[in-house]
């Protein structure tokens, strides 16, 4: 790959994950993972600048303003700063400062894992909270920062301007809380507190917020008029005395030793705090020493942000076991002597296939070395070989199923096994819970612990057996298996609600392979009805929009089986929709075979009803530029996909002309 190709391909990297961790909240890849994606295209961009994109995630900080909240202009830009990985860059970091200035103090504080917000104060009355967006503008979470319990909504000095930056946090108490009720309910858990933070924070209900009882940090002092300071640990200092949660534990250096030794400090107690954390900061403490040194076109720099690698620590392999999935996959787990690894105790990790197991060569009563991929995931790193004992045997993965003993088989693609019994209580259990989440049916409160108490106790044994449950109300409410009376009242209340959905999220529920929710969109949109569907050929199939030979023969064969059909028949027999409302409601085809990508804010409709409105015209909406696309439609602070657009010579359009073509 040369430098151009492989400077696209992290620009697409990092779009991607910009996204997942700015503004869904649910990041895929450790941050460590993503320093180093950055460093690489730092270096690519100084080395050949004729290729570097305009918009490059490394000139630009954060994510985009959610529409649902309103934008806030920042009156003072909400930066990132230079991240170093290394003990040398940190004391190249210090004799840098020396060297521009006189006898420099330096602060270390400890860097929160969570969500940055500016906090603004009138004559000593707290008035606006925003959250960082795109460090210009930021989303207004007033109403809920009046809920976090550590934001002081007065202070005693009533000066007529304060402005403060901190981070909100969720705490490991009530983290477990969140995702306690998230099981109980059915909801999405969340993979760590960063991610459960910033999703709070940005519920458009601020009663949520109150419930799940965030935090704050304040670790620096923005605009103050009416006061002044000589220095950050001054003002830490007098904003603790205001009420503040300031900075814990910052500590003033004076040498790169004392500045490496509180880094050190703060890596040693990390996972033993309250709160997660993603580095550690050192900044000059001199105000006026940092209006001097000033910032680059990005970062301060009078600071930088020491990050720590991945946690790591030695253990043992007690046993392999393999679990079967909803689709059938056999995954293998290693059985590991409990571990404290970043906050949590692991005693299982993923060795995905017989590949990954081979290729590290991982053996029963190996000493293994593990980390958690991006703090959340444990996984194997490397055998530690000098320390196998011996008689230890190369592990294979079985030939028969472990929970149903039928006959297991190489998938497609030739890395995965899966089971091939019809009837397994694994891929029951799994594909029931599957139909109720949200993704599917979205029967709320009726999750797995639920689906698989109900499975123990002989109420159901597939899918359609759900809408048989509301005979057993009274003897389900005396058992207590899922709940008390309210518990089972709303379950049944959700089953029965689902009922109604469009046949996009039933097919979805079925969990049909190489099938999913756009998949699914896409038949309920061409076809009238799930009789339809099931008669649909293989000519028919593959004749729909990105539609291929694999999809369309799962779904011939899914629909083949006498027991799906039947299982089918029984849903509709119950009184689910088995008609397609958005075939119903499809206006022509005008837009068929084109595939359109939303950006930015539209003045006077939100992307979803953009997407239906192009889906009743028979089109596609995708969340990424190619070739392949035929329009993007494009509102306000449009980003990267806008810019990708020019690149490629892809259509662009506005609300307005948008507009003239569904007339």
């Amino acid at each position: 790959m040369n430098p151009q190709e492989r400077m696209n391909e992290l620009y697409r990297l990092m779009d991607y994950h910009n996204e997942r961790y700015y503004n869904q909240d649910d990041p895929e890849i450790s941050d460590y993972e993503y320093d180093q994606l950055s460093l690489e295209l730092r270096r690519l961009e100084a080395e050949y600048p004729l290729f570097m994109r305009a918009d490059s995630p490394t000139q630009r900080v954060g994510g985009t303003a959610k529409r649902e909240l309103k934008k806030v202009k920042h009156d003072v830009p909400v930066i990132s700063l230079q991240d170093v990985f290394s003990k040398e860059d940190v004391y190249e970091f210090v004799a840098r400062m020396r060297e521009e200035l006189t006898d420099p103090e330096f602060v270390v504080e400890r860097k929160i894992d969570g969500l940055s917000i500016v906090l603004r104060y009138y004559d000593g009355v707290l008035k606006e909270a925003i959250t960082r967006g795109d460090g210009e503008t930021g989303e207004s979470v007033y109403a809920n920062a009046l809920e976090i319990r550590t934001v002081p909504k007065t202070i005693p000095a009533k000066l007529p301007y304060l402005e403060v930056r901190g981070e909100v946090y969720m705490c490991t108490e009530s983290f477990e809380k969140v995702n306690k009720k998230q099981m109980e309910t059915g909801g999405k858990i969340y993979q760590n507190r960063r991610n459960s933070a910033a999703g709070t924070l940005r519920q458009l209900d601020s009663a949520v917020v109150r419930e799940r009882q965030l935090d704050i940090f304040v670790f620096n002092l923005e605009v103050c008029q009416g006061k002044k300071f000589q220095s950050h640990s001054e003002t830490l200092n007098w904003l603790a005395q205001q009420g503040f949660a300031v900075s814990p534990g910052f500590t003033v250096c004076h040498t790169a030793d004392e500045v490496w030794d509180a880094i050190c400090h703060i890596g040693d107690i990390r996972w033993s705090l309250d709160y997660g954390l993603d580095g550690a900061v050192v900044k000059v403490n001199d105000l006026e020493q940092r209006r001097s040194l000033g910032m680059t076109s990005k970062v301060p720099r009078w600071a930088t942000a020491y990050k720590y690698p991945p946690e790591q620590k030695e253990t043992t392999v007690e046993d392999i076991v393999v679990q079967v999935g909803r689709t059938g996959r056999i995954t293998p787990l290693a059985v590991l002597s409990p571990v404290r690894l970043a906050e949590t105790t692991v005693s299982r990790a993923t060795l995905h296939n017989q590949d990954y197991i081979s290729e590290k060569d991982v053996r029963i009563g190996d000493t293994v070395i593990v980390q958690k991929a991006g703090d959340i995931i444990p996984e194997v790193l490397e055998v530690v070989k000098e320390k196998r004992p011996e008689g230890t045997e190369p592990y294979r993965l079985p030939e028969t199923c472990p929970i149903c003993g039928a006959p297991v088989e190489r998938e497609a693609d030739g890395a995965h096994l899966h089971c091939t019994g019809e009837e397994c209580y694994a891929k029951d259990s799994r594909s029931i819970a599957y139909f109720a989440s949200k993704d599917a049916m979205n029967m709320e409160g009726f999750g797995p612990s639920a689906v698989e108490a109900l499975i123990s106790e002989g109420y159901i044994k597939d899918i359609a057996d759900i809408y048989q449950l509301y005979r057993y109300r009274d003897r389900l409410i005396d058992e207590g298996i899922i709940g008390k009376e309210k518990s089972v009242t709303n379950v049944l209340n959700a089953i029965e609600k689902s009922k109604g959905n469009d046949i996009d999220r039933l097919i979805t529920g079925f969990g049909i392979k190489n099938v999913g929710k756009q998949s699914a969109k896409t038949l309920a949109q061409n076809f009238s009805s799930m009789e339809e569907i099931m008669a649909a050929d293989k000519e028919s199939l593959t004749a729909l929009p990105d539609f291929g030979e694999v999809v369309a023969e799962g779904i011939i064969e899914f629909f083949g089986k006498e027991k799906n059909r039947a299982m089918v028949q029984r849903l509709a027999e119950a009184g689910v929709n088995m008609q397609s409302l958005a075939a119903k409601t499809r206006k022509d085809d005008r837009f068929a075979k084109m595939t359109f990508v939303l950006t930015g804010t539209l003045p006077s409709m939100k992307r979803d009803e953009a997407q239906a409105i192009i889906e009743s015209f028979g089109g596609k909406c995708s969340g990424s530029v190619s070739k392949k696309t035929s329009y993007v439609l494009a509102g306000d602070e449009a980003g990267s996909k806008l810019a990708k657009a020019q690149t490629l010579g892809i259509a662009i359009i506005d609300e307005e002309q948008f507009k003239k073509m569904i007339q």
